[in-house]
């Protein structure tokens, strides 16, 4: 879906304008994302199969739930609208434990140039897969994995990417240490 979404500069800060999605995409303008990763107690990640209709990393196992801010659009806001829209489940502010931002800058073959601020929050999930819906025009399939697999992306194939690999060390550090004083 193309959205209107706020361009920002490559610090992050707002720029006042706005633009379509292709449009940033196209133009490599900085914008600002969602990535919300759902862990459970007893140390499982889910991860979302991504439909083989998006422009980028189609069929590949990735972050629990991500998507664009939305125009004028709340941090918090975007994360709770996208958990929802992509998996069916409703959180509120408190669920959602911001963890960094991060820049991820990447030219896609097909011409794609993400510039993008990623706001990074994770979120334990205590509700059953099956109670979870998710958006097919988004997302193949949802499925819970050892959370070891954050540290261990050098030989699976679709699921994750190794380039990140640094990312995921840091998403899994930062649930281990939630467990730990939960």
């Amino acid at each position: 879906m193309d959205e209107l979404i706020d361009i920002l500069t490559p610090e992050g800060k707002p720029t006042g304008k706005t633009a379509l999605k292709s449009e940033a995409h196209k133009n490599g303008w900085f914008h600002a994302t969602v990535h919300i990763w759902l862990f459970t107690s007893d140390e499982k990640i889910l991860l979302q199969k991504r439909a083989m209709t998006k422009k980028v990393f189609p069929g590949l196992w990735d972050i629990s739930v991500a998507g664009h801010i939305g125009a004028g659009e709340d941090v918090l806001t975007s994360a709770k609208r996208e958990v929802l829209e992509e998996i069916g489940l409703e959180l509120e502010d408190k669920n959602l434990i911001k963890i960094g931002t991060r820049i991820h800058q990447v030219s896609h073959p097909n011409g794609i140039k993400d510039n993008e601020h990623h706001h990074v929050f994770i979120v334990e999930l205590k509700t059953s897969l099956s109670e979870l819906t998710i958006q097919e025009e988004e997302v193949d399939d949802i499925k819970l994995f050892d959370l070891s697999i954050l540290k261990n992306t050098k030989n699976l194939e679709n699921v994750l990417l190794p380039r990140f690999h640094e990312y995921y060390v840091s998403v899994y550090d930062k649930i281990i240490d939630y467990l730990k004083s939960h």
